[in-house]
């Protein structure tokens, strides 16, 4: 068949097929190494061993290995993906000026974790970066999740359906401001409670990894709503 053109999600989704699970993978790896442990059941998570890698600046490409993160629609669609270039030798992100790159329709759609498309989603936590949300799902694993990407795809995330309560995810810098205000507004308009989620040190996957699992929680089960607190957060 032909190639599909550059940027597309025909693009994405060829990438995405030619992927494979992360389990026993250098993107388990990485992931488990920022404290992020996520079920083989998440689909929107794959690696591939040899993603090309163009440098803007020279030109020069290689094939570095990647982990590779899908970008849905609320059915299930793969509309993009966002590719982390990883270390081959196993110390954390690949060496180059932008180990993160995303393609594909982005706006509206994002990475999901524990989205079942077509079922509703009363309750969700959404916020920009992939790492971000990851962490939540650590500690919350029964949460539906997703990240936009970027501050300006977080202000225009599609809400899936029965939504009632939506958790944000904070993000420190302006833009992240900015994507928060916008969809928190969205959010009123569509009758969706909206709660901003607060980290104690720069982001989520910070929380986890300095603070730990327990105490990244604990925090979380004073933000959330007590009922959610119960039914999203591990007892004991």
């Amino acid at each position: 068949q032909p190639a599909a053109a550059r940027g597309t999600p025909k693009t994405a989704r060829r990438l995405f097929a030619m992927s494979q699970t992360i389990a026993g993978t250098l993107a388990e790896r990485y992931l488990a190494g920022r404290g992020i442990l996520l079920a083989v059941r998440e689909r929107a998570v794959r690696f591939h061993p040899g993603c090309y890698y163009r440098d803007l600046v020279t030109g020069e490409t290689r094939a570095l290995p990647a982990l590779i993160a899908a970008v849905t629609d609320l059915d299930g669609r793969i509309t993009g993906l966002q590719r982390t270039w990883l270390d081959p030798g196993g110390n954390g992100k690949a060496h180059v000026n932008d180990p993160r790159r995303s393609l594909g329709h982005l706006l509206g759609n994002g990475i999901w974790l524990g989205l079942n498309p077509g079922a509703p989603v009363p309750v969700l936590a959404a916020g920009e970066g992939f790492e971000t949300m990851a962490s939540l799902r650590t500690v919350m694993p029964a949460l539906p999740v997703a990240a936009a990407t970027s501050a300006n795809h977080l202000a225009g995330l599609i809400f899936p359906p029965g939504c009632r309560r939506l958790y944000i995810a904070a993000d420190a810098d302006a833009a992240g401001r900015h994507g928060i205000e916008r969809l928190s507004q969205r959010a009123g308009e569509a009758g969706i409670a909206t709660l901003v989620l607060r980290p104690q040190l720069g982001d989520f996957n910070d929380d986890l990894r300095h603070l730990g699992p327990i105490r990244l929680a604990a925090s979380l089960g004073d933000q959330l709503v007590p009922e959610d607190a119960r039914h999203f957060l591990p007892s004991g």
